[in-house]
């Protein structure tokens, strides 16, 4: 049997800006995908805490040290700058690997720099 577990989670990253006009995707910082273990184009599912809209996308790269999140095209409807959002992907998994499978969770502060990775 196969279960479907969480991959990654970045946990109150704050989005910095939105553009309804642009192709949809989520911008996230270099770095931050990186940390988490995540891929350019990988699928996400987004968590606004701040307003509880909840949508599923696709992961580009943002500036290197920019500390970017943002939020395009029509996901942009679901977030504004300043909003806190979770952003977590997922991985199908064997059965026999859940007693060993650990996600990848960053903690991040105001200013989406990781103050603690789980």
């Amino acid at each position: 049997m196969k279960r479907v577990m969480l991959k990654a989670k970045i946990h109150h990253a704050r989005v910095t800006e939105t553009n309804m006009d642009y192709e949809g995707s989520l911008a996230l910082d270099e770095d931050l995908i990186r940390a988490a273990d995540m891929l350019p184009y990988e699928k996400v599912h987004v968590y606004n805490v701040s307003n509880g809209e909840r949508f599923a996308t696709y992961l580009i790269k943002g500036e290197k040290g920019s500390g970017k999140v943002g939020v395009y095209g029509a996901a942009a409807h679901r977030a504004k700058v300043g909003d806190k959002l979770i952003v977590v992907s997922y991985a199908i998994i064997d059965e026999e690997e859940t007693d060993f499978f650990m996600p990848k969770i960053l903690i991040l502060d105001a200013g989406n720099e990781i103050v603690e990775v789980k």
